[in-house]
């Protein structure tokens, strides 16, 4: 049974109500709306959140897009310039931000601290990357010495970007940053219930010298908010369900315009018989439990080779059982709280009903109002088959379900069955045995003996989703190129195509294609 921890439940003295409600000030709400913004580990109200209106959706992007005009034509290292200071204040504030995350979403402190690290991640590579990246290429016309063809990275205009609530900070700033490093403005949606750590984010970046007006915030309901919001938008970038990336990718194709979508998983995990017991122990708690469950990327099922089954098996649930978690703000407790009453019986409902079908829990399964109203303990289950919810549906909280398999290509079998593919995790002492097997999952990311921070946190390539996991990518060369349009700038020297005055076209012919023997045996393009 999971250990309560007892600590310190008191909010931070720096979160007054005066500074909570000078960050929601910055978001337009005219028709005097509300959303109550709540303390997850008591339920106790932190602010009144505005929520927008369409016709403040509209007065938004016109304010961005007002001051993109001017931003798009400052030169890149002084817009890089703004993000290097903005660096420094980032990692100066993550006590505070962390502060911010935990109160608003109720993950554990050691998760709410890792997540403030990612934007300086964003930053640091995308500072060496971007001039680059961005920088123009000149390439050679089709008539050699005469004609030229560059590449002109130019911004496309006002990103819209829709954040989920699990991690609200790492998606609100870390998706924009790249954006805004190209010259373009941003409109972030954050989910209601997290709307504070990227307030507060945006607040530094403003501190770092970012001109106001270009990074707007709107709040309110997605179905409220986003239909405005993508008809207002030149891009859009949206992390959160399959169900409503469908919706979003639909709008934003009647729009013709370009988005990209991060969305849901069933990750599986993989271990191989040479595996080492206690490394994978250490690795899967985390890929399992980190952030209670709540990351995209998070193993939801584990195939374990038949002839160490019931040892792998009771050491996980030892480990599992061994866990802790509180309602504190101190880096004590291992798991958090589900974000919310209503998450918290949504996991409740797919352990439910795997356990009216057959399957058996191991340890957990129980909500722990005793600890917090949204609690719920780490769980493992076994025999879980895919007419149940937790075998087919993407559960996202503490619940991981154990399956045995006798031979490897049979456990690639079922780690394939489903219609997602974000995530996979292999683990093995034989690595190049390791990589083979992980080249065979069908998954946008995949992990050998890790479980999904190595590939997320790798920012040099891109991390996304294939089936029905998601469209495009963030990270990555194209993390930063999705947010540009090409400008093919062709510059032709002097007037030489076509036949010249007098000349036969016959002949105009003939020189023409002996000109494209030459260009295939030569490479001159």
């Amino acid at each position: 049974m999971v250990r309560p921890v007892a600590g310190d439940l008191r909010r931070p003295a720096h979160l007054t109500d005066e500074f909570l409600e000078g960050l929601v000030a910055r978001v337009p709400g005219s028709g005097g709306a509300t959303w109550k913004l709540t303390e997850v580990y008591t339920g106790e109200v932190l602010v009144e959140l505005p929520q927008s209106t369409p016709e403040d959706i509209e007065r938004a992007f016109l304010k961005a897009r007002a001051a993109q005009a001017q931003w798009s034509q400052w030169p890149l290292k002084k817009r890089l310039a703004v993000f290097k200071r903005a660096h420094t204040l980032l990692v100066d504030n993550a006590h505070r931000t962390a502060d911010l995350i935990q109160a608003e979403s109720g993950k554990n402190r050691r998760m709410a601290v890792e997540e403030s690290c990612d934007p300086p991640m964003v930053i640091s590579h995308y500072l060496k990357r971007a001039p680059k990246a961005l920088a123009p290429v000149t390439r050679g016309g089709p008539i050699p010495v005469l004609s030229t063809s560059t590449e002109i990275r130019q911004p496309k205009g006002v990103v819209g970007i829709i954040a989920p609530w699990n991690f609200p900070f790492a998606t609100g700033l870390s998706d924009a940053i790249p954006a805004l490093m190209a010259g373009n403005a941003v409109v972030v949606k954050p989910d209601n219930k997290t709307a504070l750590s990227p307030l507060f984010g945006i607040s530094l970046l403003e501190q770092a010298g970012l001109p106001k007006g270009l990074f707007q915030v709107v709040c309110g309901e997605g179905p409220d908010v986003g239909p405005t919001l993508i008809d207002n938008a030149n891009y859009v970038m949206f992390t959160g369900s399959t169900a409503t990336g469908r919706v979003i990718g639909e709008r934003a194709g009647r729009n013709l315009i370009g988005c990209c979508l991060e969305l849901g998983g069933k990750n599986p995990m993989i271990v191989l018989p040479d595996a080492d017991r206690d490394e994978w122990v250490k690795g899967a708690l985390f890929g399992v439990f980190g952030n209670t469950g709540q990351i995209c990327m998070h193993i939801e099922r584990i195939y374990l080779p038949d002839e160490r089954y019931d040892e792998l098996r009771d050491a996980f649930v030892a480990a599992a059982e061994n866990l802790t978690m509180g309602a504190t703000y101190d880096f004590e407790p291992e798991l958090g709280s589900l974000v919310s009453v209503d998450h918290r019986d949504r996991v409740a409902s797919h352990v439910e009903d795997a356990v009216a079908k057959g399957a058996r829990v191991l340890t957990g399964g129980r909500a722990r109002p005793d600890i917090g109203p949204a609690f719920f303990e780490p769980t493992v289950l076994e025999g879980v088959t895919n007419d149940m919810l937790a075998g087919s549906c993407e559960t996202f909280g503490p619940v991981v379900a154990l399956h045995r398999y006798r031979h490897v290509d049979e456990a690639i079998g079922l780690a394939n069955d489903t219609d997602y593919g974000l995530n996979a995790s292999v683990w093995g002492t034989d690595l190049d045995a390791a990589r083979a097997v992980a080249r065979r999952i069908h998954s946008g990311n995949v992990n050998v003996n890790d479980a999904l921070a190595t590939a997320y946190a790798s920012k040099g390539t891109p991390s996304g989703g294939v089936k029905q996991s998601g469209v495009g990518a963030r990270h990555g060369d194209q993390g930063i190129l999705k947010y540009t349009d090409v400008q093919n700038l062709a510059v032709l020297k002097k007037q030489v195509m076509g036949a010249q005055p007098g000349q036969d076209y016959d002949a105009y012919v003939k020189q023409m294609l002996t000109s494209l023997k030459l260009m295939r045996r030569t490479r001159i393009r």
